[in-house]
């Protein structure tokens, strides 16, 4: 069962409320999305800290009912 963007959106937003999200379907089979995300509390963390904040954000389902997401992520200019 594919992921609907809002959802994958929801999920980021509810972990990091300030977040500024979003997302796009690669392939059209809501299996393969890329993402932005923009939050403060990306501020001073690795890029590898900031996509790990995502992945937890997403509770798992990474993998799973997420095959594919492309991240880009950093804290606000």
């Amino acid at each position: 069962m594919a992921m609907q963007p809002a959802e994958i959106e929801a999920l980021i937003k509810s972990a990091m409320p300030d977040a500024t999200v979003a997302i796009e379907d690669l392939a059209g089979d809501g299996d393969h999305y890329a993402a932005t995300v923009v939050s403060e509390s990306f501020r001073g963390l690795s890029r590898v800290k900031q996509h790990q904040l995502v992945y937890a954000a997403l509770q798992g389902r990474m993998g799973g009912v997420l095959h594919a997401l492309a991240l880009q992520t950093s804290a606000p200019e």
